[in-house]
């Protein structure tokens, strides 16, 4: 009899095709980091447990479930050795890859040591077409691995990814005849040509006492050293500096110069997210560059299917995304997640600002990015005006590289402001302050004391900016912001930190409460932002508020910062920031791998699935309140009801949306404000049924207490 992987129509396609196909795809993508024969092995095995006759009965349409891939992966951990690695991959490919286990563990267990005891059907068939391909290499000499166990837990998770993306295009492929609609867009030398000739006019200009020109500076020497050997290196450029285009420079010329396949931006912000894409499309091309984030919307339009479908598996040359989706994609175990990671092999990875990667897992993440440089062929830029102090964490044969020329001296030159400390004050006084200024941006560290101060100077010109306003309420709310800036007007802005960064917007004066020194300057890169006035007459008040409150997460960063100001350092030098830096990991400790993630691999056990659920970024314990009081947000919520939640709809509602912290949600569901729609009818989306409680000034007021009610 004929054996076959898939049925489509009167189309067949056999296991044999299949599994060749998957092979070749695998071992093609595994090739980049040198093991084409684990990623061809991993291929010919991974479905293998289609030759079952219960199988092939399923296709001709019997309702019968059938386990195909625990068969591979007893195969290869029954031959041993090398084959031992591929039973993760295999075991995973549609469920994920699984925990070690034990060895006591039963046949129902999910781990691959209960997978492995599960009674499979018969698929000795197999032999009659298959050979088992020979593995003969070791993936990396385990003398170049600080942490063998961990440095083998990620090239599982590569081979995994290898295989699980080659299985979806060859089912593709026969699905739709070739005719997928995957557009991988242009190659390296391209996308440098474009560069090159939209930089062309930029690098005659030499006159080191204009900004135009130190930004030539800097541009030049990310060029020059783009021409250097994959590694490790900074680029740390103050505010003004034009360190977007530099970046790109030096990854375009350094792909080249090192033949590297694609440029990975990872940021924290999607509103800087989808400000750097806007400006490498219009450089690039927009069939060029990805944006892979929660809020870009690929699929409700035709024209943008290949984006779609490139965001499955990261096949574009530039890739802009987050660190939530970067990080926890490396740390993922499901096929969904990391199909994406082999297209990080042999990449220039840039993370914009650096000194946002996140505290809580900053060990796990640098040792991934270790593997990436020694075993997979990446290079790595840590792209900032507030370089944190990582060189620490790496190992000593990693020794970055600055890309930035004269340092000290750009830093000099592109000071714009002036540091003040107004030491404590009250609210009160900070009110009176702020009312005798003309254009003036203030930062506070919490959504209750921006609306408490807003309050106090609420009037012609004052404005209030925070997370309890919905997105597509604080754009129009920035929209009138600039207009005021742009107009000479009055404008007084009392925000949180939302507006530190990819918000472009010159103050003549900023007043930022303490938090950590990085913070505090990226506030005061909103004070003379356009360089109009001396750094003499641009100040940055940083000030301390009587009423001390609780800030989630920022207890010592606040500390490190108020030490460095106590003790009358300057914390805009580059000495003063690596210090803060320094005073703050040593805080951490072993908080810095909070969940004791490079600890769980170890002997041998590779516990997957259990690091997946825990490594999470963002665990801020908030509910999503819907605010219904545009056109628009009502359709959505119609259509919600009607048809319940959807990927698309739940993005678009996100433009309606805000998140409050539990003790908040606490207080207005008692006062009877909220109602569910939740998909299932849990307790995790809300309706803000009180019109009242959201104003067009301050969005969503966090005023209420416990004992209010609302009756309707």
């Amino acid at each position: 009899m004929e054996y076959l992987a898939h049925i489509e129509g009167i189309r067949e396609q056999s296991i044999k095709e299949h599994l060749t196909g998957t092979a070749e795809r695998a071992g093609k993508f595994a090739e980049t980091f040198g093991c084409y024969e684990w990623g061809y092995c991993s291929g010919m095995l991974h479905d293998i447990g289609k030759y079952s006759l219960e199988f092939q009965q399923r296709l001709q349409g019997s309702d019968k479930k059938v386990d195909h891939a625990t068969a591979g992966a007893k195969v290869c951990y029954e031959m041993g050795g090398l084959y031992g690695f591929l039973s993760y991959c295999i075991a995973g490919h549609h469920s994920g890859l699984p925990d070690t286990g034990e060895k006591a563990d039963l046949g129902t267990s999910a781990t691959l040591m209960g997978r492995l005891k599960k009674n499979v059907k018969d698929f000795e068939a197999y032999k009659q077409e298959i050979k088992v391909p020979a593995l003969k290499n070791p993936p990396f000499d385990p003398k170049s691995a600080a942490n063998f166990d961990f440095a083998l837990s990620m090239f599982i998770r590569m081979l995994y990814s290898c295989l699980v993306d080659a299985d979806f295009l060859d089912t593709e492929y026969f699905m739709k005849q070739g005719e997928t609609g995957r557009d991988s867009g242009e190659d390296m030398e391209t996308l440098l040509k474009k560069l090159e000739q939209h930089i062309s006019k930029w690098l005659d200009n030499d006159n080191l006492d204009t900004v135009n020109g130190r930004r030539t500076e800097i541009l030049r020497s990310c060029l020059e050293k783009g021409e250097l050997g994959k590694g490790l290196f900074r680029l740390t450029v103050p505010t003004g500096g034009g360190k977007t285009v530099a970046s790109l420079a030096f990854a375009l010329r350094h792909a080249v110069k090192n033949k590297m396949d694609r440029i990975i931006y990872v940021i924290p912000y999607t509103s800087i997210i989808e400000q750097n894409a806007r400006v490498f499309s219009d450089i690039l091309g927009r069939d060029n560059v990805l944006e892979n984030h929660y809020n870009i919307d690929y699929e409700s339009d035709e024209e943008l299917k290949p984006m779609h479908l490139a965001s499955e598996n990261w096949d574009k040359p530039v890739i802009v995304t987050t660190n939530v989706q970067f990080f926890e994609s490396l740390f993922a175990n499901r096929s969904s997640k990391c199909r994406k990671l082999h297209n990080m092999v042999n990449s220039v990875i840039i993370f914009d600002e650096a000194q946002m990667l996140p505290n809580d897992y900053l060990k796990p993440c640098i040792a991934a990015m270790e593997e990436l440089i020694q075993h997979y062929g990446a290079s790595i830029v840590l792209c900032t005006a507030t370089q944190p102090a990582l060189q620490q964490f790496f190992q000593s044969s990693i020794d970055a590289v600055e890309l930035c020329p004269r340092l000290d001296e750009q830093f000099r030159f592109f000071k714009r402001v002036t540091l003040k400390d107004l030491s404590r004050i009250s609210e009160e006084e900070l009110a009176e302050k702020l009312e005798k200024e003309e254009q003036a941006l203030c930062i506070v560290n919490t959504k209750k004391k921006a609306q408490s101060i807003y309050q106090r100077l609420k009037g012609e010109g004052v404005y209030h900016l925070s997370t309890s306003m919905y997105p597509k309420h604080r754009k129009q709310v920035l929209e009138d912001i600039r207009k005021r800036l742009d107009g000479d007007k009055k404008c007084i802005v009392i925000s949180t930190s939302l507006v530190e960064a990819g918000v472009d917007l010159d103050f003549q004066s900023v007043y930022r409460q303490l938090a950590g020194v990085d913070s505090v300057i990226q506030a005061a890169g909103r004070c003379n932002r356009e360089g109009k006035r001396s750094a003499e007459e641009s100040n940055t008040y940083i000030f301390r508020l009587e009423d001390r409150e609780y800030v989630p997460g920022q207890r010592q960063q606040i500390a490190a910062a108020n030490d460095l100001i106590e003790d009358g350092r300057d914390i805009s030098s580059l000495e003063a920031i690596m210090e803060y830096f320094e005073m703050l990991y040593h805080f951490r400790g072993e908080g810095l791998d909070k969940k004791n993630i490079l600890a769980q691999f170890r002997r041998g056990r590779y516990p997957f699935t259990k690091v997946a659920k825990e490594f999470k970024l963002i665990e801020e314990n908030t509910t999503t309140i819907f605010i219904n009081r545009e056109e628009e947000a009502d359709n959505l919520l119609k259509e919600i009801q009607r048809n319940g939640f959807t990927k698309k709809l739940v993005r678009q509602a996100g433009q309606y949306c805000i998140n409050v912290y539990e003790n908040d949600f606490d207080k207005l569901n008692a006062a009877g404000m909220l109602q569910a729609i939740s998909e299932d009818g849990g307790e995790d989306f809300f309706l803000l049924r009180d019109d009242g409680q959201y104003t067009e000034e301050m969005g969503l007021r966090l005023d209420v207490e416990y004992g209010r009610a609302v009756v309707f």
